[in-house]
């Protein structure tokens, strides 16, 4: 699966993205969010709090109970607001 960052969370993570296979026993965004905080120390500081990010999954947006599945582009990034 590939992982794309984006704003203060790649800051945090220190990667725009990376690729990885999906972690075993992980089935929805929630459950990828939190094996994602366990990876580094930045990932743990970007993951901290879930409730501060939005998830998009194959370029859709995605809530914390959609699922993921191997070869899915997952990106996740801070709310956006327009002007």
């Amino acid at each position: 699966m590939k992982l794309l960052y984006f704003a203060w969370l790649r800051e945090k993570v220190g990667l725009a993205e990376e690729e990885m296979p999906l972690p075993e026993g992980v089935r929805d965004v929630a459950g990828l969010m939190a094996h994602l905080a366990t990876r580094s120390p930045g990932h743990a500081a970007g993951f901290a709090n879930p409730s501060a990010l939005r998830c998009a999954v194959n370029q859709d947006f995605a809530t914390p109970s959609d699922p993921v599945r191997e070869g899915d582009e997952v990106a996740f990034f801070p709310p956006v607001t327009g002007g």
